[in-house]
């Protein structure tokens, strides 16, 4: 099924998740179910489906989303919409992010309808359109429009999961909170001139300077008990000589520090990330004739805010690095989601199902810089966790991160088949309201 949906291009834009989720529906329509697809506009897909329990408990949500984001070929080892097996992966867009997940939470559905299995809860399985873009033809549309059909008390989705080497040890992180997006137009005015007599201050020249300062400026550091906790658990693991050393390390103003030293380590730069609010220039718009110097230029800014930030603080520190010759307009907003508490059925689950595959594995509660279905699903009361597991062994050469938006996406089919046996065991747990010794013991493929 992974394969075959890697083989759907669902680019977003224009996302067409219209094939992904039909491919989907026939699936689970084989093994009884009746899916229900909705759209918010045509071709943009949302697949919902639920296996039915008692009711005695609220029900578990798994989701996935079926657009993914563009791919230049050119810069790909294999094709990225082949789906093909080589080196022991399967390739493609969407491998990690997250066609991976919409074929482990089928393959989990389908199995639960073809055991009879009696569970407490409802599970419903949300395949959505359009997260790439924001989520506003999939989740948000879900939540706003079909609130009852995805209403739940637990819900389980992207990102986390995956095998993270440090030193020694390994470490699976689970999503606990996510940095809220804040994306700003920024917009610069001026006189208009001739191009054949340049002006010093041309709006042309200040949009490179303010491109500038956003580029090599870090914003202030703002430590949070998400990345503390973590760094406690990556601390506990050192030898007991090293662990005073790596708890100075791992104070948050000279971490930040630490990690600017080190701008092309992929590590680096998501530790950064987690520290600060952020902001990255990433659109840029001047001029429309080649004689002309404008009179208006303007940059979109990608904005991140960490819990505990809103909106108007990231605004007053892009301020004191721009000046007040820029002006900043908020274009769209979300605030950060945050897990309260951490413990939880679905937490200890997750614990249990990893232990009992990887004894020595650390699992670890974990805040990411971007966002995800949670900002909305949340808003039906939901508790969300981050958890499409995947195991990467070491050597492999494949880092998780790289993997989201990067060339040559993939996921190993082991650990593709490892991560739908852990997830299985993880829904029947919390789906039956209790726990079952011999579910945590791997079964065969």
């Amino acid at each position: 099924m992974c394969q075959a949906l890697l083989r759907m291009d669902t680019t977003n834009p224009p996302g067409n998740e219209r094939i992904c989720a039909d491919y989907l529906a026939a699936q689970l329509a084989e093994v009884g179910y009746t899916p229900t697809l909705l759209e918010a506009v045509p071709g943009r897909t949302n697949l919902v489906v639920r296996h039915r329990g008692r009711g005695t408990l609220p029900p578990l949500l798994l989701t996935a989303h079926l657009d993914v984001v563009e791919a230049d070929a050119s810069k790909w080892r294999r094709p990225p919409f082949s789906g093909e097996e080589y080196e022991g992966c399967l390739w493609g867009r969407g491998a990690i992010d997250m066609k991976n997940m919409a074929s482990m939470c089928t393959a989990i559905m389908r199995r639960l309808a073809r055991t009879g299995a009696t569970l407490e809860r409802d599970v419903i399985f949300a395949a959505v359109a359009d997260e790439e873009a924001g989520c506003d033809l999939g989740s948000r549309f879900l939540v706003e429009q079909h609130r009852s059909l995805v209403e739940a008390e637990y819900a389980i989705g992207e990102s986390g999961g995956f095998s993270l080497h440090l030193g020694d040890t390994t470490f699976y992180p689970v999503q606990v909170a996510e940095k809220g997006f804040c994306w700003v137009r920024a917009r610069i005015t001026g006189e208009p001139g001739h191009g054949s007599m340049p002006r010093q201050d041309s709006v042309i020249t200040q949009l490179g300077e303010a491109l500038a300062k956003i580029g090599r400026t870090q914003l202030p550091v703002h430590a949070t008990r998400y990345v503390e906790q973590f760094l406690d658990a990556v601390r506990a693991q050192q030898p007991a000589l090293l662990q005073p050393l790596v708890k100075l390390v791992a104070r948050p103003q000279l971490l930040a520090r630490i990690t600017r030293l080190l701008p092309g380590v992929s590590v680096a730069r998501g530790f950064s990330a987690l520290l600060s609010n952020t902001a990255a220039a990433t659109v840029v718009r001047a001029g429309n004739k080649t004689n002309v110097i404008p009179g208006l230029a303007e940059f979109e800014i990608d904005g991140r805010t960490l819990p505990g930030q809103t909106d108007e603080d990231l605004l007053r520190e892009l301020r004191a690095v721009l000046g007040d010759g820029v002006e900043l307009e908020v274009m769209k907003s979300c605030p950060p989601v945050v897990t309260e508490p951490v413990a939880s059925p679905v937490y200890d689950a997750i614990t249990r199902a990893i232990g009992a595959r990887e004894p020595d594995a650390v699992v670890v509660p974990y805040m990411i810089p971007g966002f995800t279905d949670a900002k909305y699903f949340t808003q039906t009361g939901a508790r969300w966790y981050g958890f499409s597991p995947v195991k990467i062994e070491r050597g492999t050469g494949i880092k998780f991160a790289d993997m989201f938006h990067g060339h040559d996406e993939r996921v190993p089919v082991a650990g593709l088949v490892w991560g739908t046996e852990v997830l299985d065991t993880v829904v029947r747990e919390v789906a039956s309201g209790h726990r079952d010794p011999a579910r945590d013991q791997p079964s065969a493929p």
